[in-house]
């Protein structure tokens, strides 16, 4: 029976519980169980509990990308490969043979060429890509929104910085789209979004059928001689992804030569839309230059963080502060705290830690090398940062 007042004890309780018997009050009976079900417990077990346990929790918080990212080839199976064609250049070599040794014949006359990009707040750097291309370009377009792909207000840099740009101003077609601002969207949403009014822009600045268009990020910069030999060679490819030297933070980090994102089309009225996806599997080889996050203020770095599509990647606040961005850019180690982007633990290994230091300034774009005691920033050597 159970006596008035108290609990029901069975008497094939063990040893370990017989303390739970005639306890008063319904909480204290289920602090007596739960000391009753420690007590069970060796050492083994609580090491498990209370340490391992947590530890593992707290380091999947904290490092739970890296480890997605590890174990990318695993659940990713790596993208068909491009067929590559190799780039034939040298300055003495005439425009024919060139085109021949591609296995393409010459024109007559070369193609219109259209450079449009997407604008943020990269106006170094734009700079340097519009005079390696000014000598070819027919028309340069260029689109800037008062949104961030995160949804963030922005200024129009570019529009405020307009006159550092007069040497192309008769050939600009420029155009502001506005933002939608929708809290919580994913940003690759609003990207595409400003996307395709660059092909709206692109028709008021006169592309017409057969037109070479030029697709690519502000930082992903077409040599002048390759956008040359295109526009003069008969019977490329409708498409051509550009194979370019994949650079961060300046052109002294080397990070390896496989951007491959940018790509060149004879341009084809109803059909050809602005992208920045893989659009084709042929690729010329060795065909210009990727310098990813090459800023001249700390303060850019902060913005493009907070900015682009993969904001996602700012996990805690103190990725943003000035001082470890310093020195991150001076030691070519990852922003974001990542591992590489891969699809074999090979290459994933290969390119763990931060980027070897390259020291040559060989082969880079005309305009840098020219001005260079303008952008130093962007040379082997000189990795400190403006602090504005």
């Amino acid at each position: 029976m159970m006596p008035e007042g108290g609990y029901y004890c069975s008497k094939k309780s063990d040893d370990i519980c017989e303390d739970v018997c005639g306890q008063e009050s319904r909480g204290a009976l289920s602090l007596s169980r739960l000391r009753c079900i420690l007590g069970g417990l060796d050492f083994k077990a609580y090491l498990f509990l209370f340490v391992i346990v947590p530890m593992g929790i707290v380091g999947v918080y904290f490092h739970g990308q890296k480890i997605s990212y590890f174990l990318r080839p695993l659940w990713e199976s790596p993208p068909k490969p491009f067929h590559e064609i190799p780039h034939y250049y040298h300055e003495n070599v005439s425009m024919e043979h060139l085109c021949k040794l591609h296995g393409w014949g010459i024109r007559e006359t070369p193609r219109r060429v259209f450079d449009a990009v997407l604008f943020s707040n990269e106006i170094d750097i734009l700079k340097v890509r519009w005079n390696e291309l000014y000598p070819y370009i027919t028309q340069f377009v260029l689109v800037e929104s008062n949104s961030t792909f995160s949804g963030l207000a922005k200024p129009l840099v570019f529009a405020s910085n307009r006159d550092q740009f007069k040497f192309i101003e008769p050939r600009l077609t420029y155009g502001v789209v506005g933002g939608r601002f929708k809290k919580g969207e994913n940003p690759f949403v609003e990207e595409a979004f400003q996307r395709v009014a660059l092909d709206q822009l692109l028709k008021i600045a006169g592309i017409t059928d057969d037109d070479l268009l030029i697709m690519s990020d502000v930082d992903e910069i077409p040599s002048s001689h390759t956008i040359n030999l295109l526009r003069w060679c008969d019977e490329i490819p409708p498409i051509l992804h550009l194979r370019l030297r994949n650079y961060l933070y300046s052109f002294e980090f080397l990070l390896d030569n496989d951007s491959w994102r940018a790509s060149i089309h004879k341009y084809q009225p109803g059909k050809t839309r602005y992208a920045h996806f893989r659009q084709s599997d042929i690729i010329l080889s060795d065909a210009g230059w990727h310098c990813s996050f090459c800023f001249r203020r700390i303060s850019e770095f902060i913005f493009k963080m907070k900015a682009y599509s993969h904001v996602d990647r700012v996990r805690f606040s103190h990725y943003l502060n000035p001082k470890r961005i310093q020195s991150i850019i001076c030691k070519g180690a990852d922003l974001f705290d990542m591992l590489p982007e891969e699809y074999t633990f090979k290459e994933i290994i290969g390119k763990m830690g931060p980027i070897p230091h390259s020291y040559s300034a060989v082969h880079l774009p005309a305009y840098l090398l020219n001005n260079a005691d303008n952008y130093k920033f962007l040379l082997p050597g000189n990795c400190r940062r403006e602090s504005g």
